[in-house]
């Protein structure tokens, strides 16, 4: 018997450090997707993911960090459902596998490996003023509002 998803799963990648904008994005992009029933996934850490998870749990959405770590307690305050792998940098194929959709806000070198990751394995994934213009072709959203509504739509497709 085939499972089957109610609620979709989206992930939202980024630095583990990131600008006060790009917090305020990923916080309201959590938001947006908690608000429209989404599973918010991310790498459970700070930066980006902290500010996503933040923004997902304040609407009352659900959280899962896929950690890099041994330890669950390394998560963030915001995740819900702490994973740790042990994988370190690895984790990241599982980020995108794990989603039905991906929105890459911000970022450097370990963003950009998810986004070519989700790329490589069919993963729909976008960027919400992510920093890969002319080096990845993705579509990208230009508000959280356009990059939830984008990301809702993939990952129930």
């Amino acid at each position: 018997m085939k499972a089957v998803l109610v609620r979709p799963i989206v992930a939202v990648v980024g630095g583990s450090s990131c600008t006060a904008a790009e917090a305020q994005m990923a916080e309201e992009l959590g938001r947006r997707l908690a608000d429209a029933g989404a599973i918010v996934l991310c790498g459970g850490l700070t930066g980006v993911m902290e500010s996503v998870a933040k923004g997902a749990r304040d609407a009352g959405g659900l959280t899962i960090g896929i950690l890099p770590g041994n330890d669950p307690w390394e998560a963030n305050r915001f995740i819900d459902v702490p994973l740790a792998t042990g994988m370190g940098e690895m984790r990241n194929a599982l980020i995108v596998r794990a989603a039905g959709a991906v929105v890459a806000v911000g970022g450097g070198h370990g963003t950009l490996s998810e986004v070519a990751l989700a790329l490589r394995i069919g993963t729909p994934v976008a960027g919400l003023h992510d920093r890969f213009t002319g080096a990845v072709e993705m579509p990208r959203m230009e508000t959280p509002a356009a990059a939830s509504a984008w990301a809702i739509a993939q990952a129930a497709g």
